[in-house]
Order: structure tokens, then C-alpha cells, then sequence
């Protein structure tokens, strides 16, 4: 399982996370999603620790605590959904367009 660290200032690095979660605990990795277009950090990330009572520990302590001028969020990251590879709603079955009154 892993922590979902929400409401990060941008400059935050993983060094950061990775400083402030140890003290909860043996951090295994930290991940921080970038922007694809801006390549800027995009103000959450993830954490996984050793055990799970480390990180309820890092939770418990964590969950709006303020950090850097901001109030953290800080959960249990929820499992990522199944996307299509296709991007938004699904096709919509209408068949053939060049035949159709739409």
C-alpha cells in the first residue's frame, strides 16, 4: 500500500518527502508525478513505507499538519483505475458515420 501526500508546495522535492516521512519509519520509495507539458511538479505524490503500521503512523501524524506554509493532505492512496487507452468516455456505437443522419 501507499500514501497519497496531497497539497504540496511546487518546490518540494522527493529528498523532502523522503526526510519527513523517515521519521515515521523506513521509507521504501517516493514518487512525485510531473506535468507532461510543463514538466513542473504537480503538487502530490506518494509514498510507500516498510509496513503498513508505519505508515498509519505517518498518516495519523501527517494529516493536516502544515509543511512549508501549506496544510497537508495526507490518505491511504486509493488503487489507480482502469483506463482506457483511448482517453476520455467510452466509443459510442453509432457504427458506421459516413451512412448516419448524426
Amino acid at each position: 500500500m501507499s500514501i497519497y501526500v496531497g497539497n504540496l508546495p511546487f518546490e518540494v522535492e522527493e529528498d523532502n518527502l523522503n526526510e519527513v516521512f523517515a521519521e515515521y519509519g523506513k521509507v521504501k520509495r517516493v514518487y512525485m508525478p510531473v506535468d507532461r507539458d510543463t514538466g513542473r511538479r504537480r503538487g502530490f505524490g506518494f509514498v510507500e513505507m516498510e509496513t503498513s503500521a508505519q505508515e498509519d503512523s505517518a498518516i495519523t501524524a501527517l494529516d493536516g499538519a502544515e509543511w512549508m506554509g501549506k496544510q497537508l493532505k495526507v490518505n491511504k492512496a486509493r488503487e489507480r483505475e482502469n483506463r482506457s487507452s483511448y482517453g476520455g468516455g467510452g466509443g459510442g456505437g453509432r457504427g458506421d458515420r459516413r451512412n448516419s443522419r448524426y
